[in-house]
């Protein structure tokens, strides 16, 4: 029987998640340069170099990959020779651990987690509580992967109860379009197959803990159906153009994970969890010997790209542009963005629109402004503000006519496509929006130079600020004329790599 210590199962857990804020998976590394490398689509290959240097920065100053520091899930295996020497209960030592990662002082956090999702929506504070699965394993060792993830990827979940004859290929590339791009692609897919309802997803959510390895099986070939739905999907899905972060182009997912489970012949449950470009995990072994704690890796193994200012890219001063200026500008169009840019997510579209249709003054004018959708990090040592990457704007679609019609705003900064009532909107208002790459987030927190709340302080995270910005990159998603990128794109890449897969057969 082999004893392990409550402190060091928390120990361990703190380490692994404070780790994996800041250090990017070195396969997802390498998945992501080899991407780059081969990119044609110069929006897309602009996305990967940003995700790529923000990774490299967040290596070096040990501050998050993402503003979204992710829901935490666990998965641990607790060998049956094991004795747990403590007074918490297991769940009590997982949920400790990330009390303390999330609020350590030297590398904060954000939290994320609400408390009645149904109700009041009340943030914990400490991101507390996880998700944790167990299960019980021959052997002396606590084993457990560690997870965190971001509300982008996983509110673009999905899951079917398919008819035994239905296609599991079919389906897949029938989804995936639908995802849209706010799950921040390039990333992987984890697909779970079998089983009931739950186990489905669980299998899709644990598959995305193993290492991007598709290269390696293209080489050795397929053992069984999982192997060659993997071999097959990543093909298929990258043939349908989406690309990095929505814009077009050839590479859209990295990899694709497929678990599968008995399943009753009358069923085949079948889901997929999307896995960002702010990939997030670890393996943690205990054995007695004391806490495991993660090994950081070489900084060599981060590719050296610079991120080059071309000279068609605009230049733009938010503290003088105008409706009559936004008309110039295209889908596709790179931006840095200077002056004071306002914030603004979720719960703060929600009180904006409350208080317009009450006729209360709003806490700050949006006349003529920009308002970014964002919830950051909270600032360390001489930070302005933490990483501040954008959120999906999808989310806020369903406020946005009424906030551009009866406040003036001209501009919205966020990430992924717009709906077809926003694209209406803005085309009605002749405005704009434009996309900040998800998945670079302390890059973005560089151009921020000043910040100070302005509206619905107690909303924290959510609340309005007003960041003073220089040279923020941008690109010009949807344009005055309402045409957007998001749709444009991928319809071009799809028909290149259609035309060139002709002409090799």
């Amino acid at each position: 029987m082999v004893s392990i210590k409550q402190d060091d199962i928390i120990a361990s857990v703190e380490d692994a998640l404070q780790f994996i804020s800041y250090y990017h998976p070195k396969d997802f590394i390498d998945a992501v340069h080899e991407a780059w490398k081969k990119e044609e689509n110069p929006a897309a290959k602009d996305a990967m170099a940003q995700i790529l240097i923000n990774s490299r920065m967040c290596a070096e100053g040990k501050r998050p990959i993402c503003q979204d520091t992710g829901i935490v899930t666990a998965f641990v295996n607790v060998g049956m020779n094991v004795k747990v020497e403590g007074d918490m209960s297991f769940d009590d030592m997982i949920n400790e651990g990330v009390r303390r990662a999330y609020k350590n002082v030297d590398n904060v956090l954000r939290a994320s987690i609400l408390a009645d999702p149904d109700g009041a929506r009340k943030n914990t504070g400490d991101n507390t509580p996880a998700v944790i699965h167990y299960k019980m394993v021959p052997g002396d060792k606590i084993d457990i992967h560690v997870a965190a993830k971001g509300g982008g990827s996983e509110a673009k979940s999905k899951f079917a109860m398919l008819n035994p004859s239905d296609s599991v290929v079919d389906w897949v590339l029938k989804m995936v379009p639908q995802m849209g791009a706010g799950w921040c692609p390039p990333g992987m897919l984890g697909i779970g197959i079998g089983g009931t309802a739950e186990k489905a997803m669980l299998l899709a959510k644990e598959s995305l803990l193993d290492p991007i390895d598709i290269q390696e099986l293209r080489q050795r070939g397929a053992k069984n159906r999982a192997e060659e739905l993997r071999l097959e999907l990543v093909d298929k899905v990258n043939a349908l153009g989406i690309g990095a972060q929505g814009l077009g182009g050839l590479t859209t997912v990295l990899d694709v994970k497929v678990k599968d489970y008995p399943s009753h012949a009358a069923n085949k449950a079948i889901a997929i969890i999307p896995n960002c470009a702010a990939t997030r995990h670890a393996h943690i072994v205990l054995d007695g010997s004391g806490p495991a704690l993660q090994t950081p890796p070489s900084l060599d193994d981060w590719p050296k790209i610079t991120w080059e200012v071309n000279e068609n890219v605009r230049r733009i001063n938010l503290d003088t542009v105008t409706k009559e200026d936004l008309q110039a500008w295209q889908p596709g169009d790179t931006i840095l963005l200077s002056g004071k840019l306002l914030t603004g997510r979720d719960a703060a579209h929600k009180r904006i629109v409350e208080m317009l249709n009450k006729g209360e003054a709003l806490p700050v004018d949006l006349k003529n402004r920009f308002i970014y959708y964002v919830g950051p990090v909270d600032p360390v040592r001489d930070e302005v503000v933490g990483p501040a990457g954008p959120t999906t704007a999808t989310r806020m679609d369903k406020f946005t006519r009424q906030v551009l019609e009866q406040t003036g705003l001209i501009g919205m900064v966020g990430k992924a496509e717009r709906d077809p009532l926003a694209l209406e909107a803005i085309k009605d208002n002749q405005a704009v929006y434009l996309m900040a790459v998800g998945g670079a987030a302390y890059l973005v927190s560089k151009a921020i130079v000043k910040s100070r709340v302005v509206g619905f302080a107690d909303l924290g995270m959510e609340a309005i600020y007003e960041f003073e910005i220089k040279d923020m990159p941008v690109t010009v998603a949807v344009d005055a004329r309402g045409e957007s990128v998001h749709q444009s794109g991928p319809k071009i890449w799809q028909a290149k790599i259609e035309e060139r897969a002709l002409k090799i057969r």
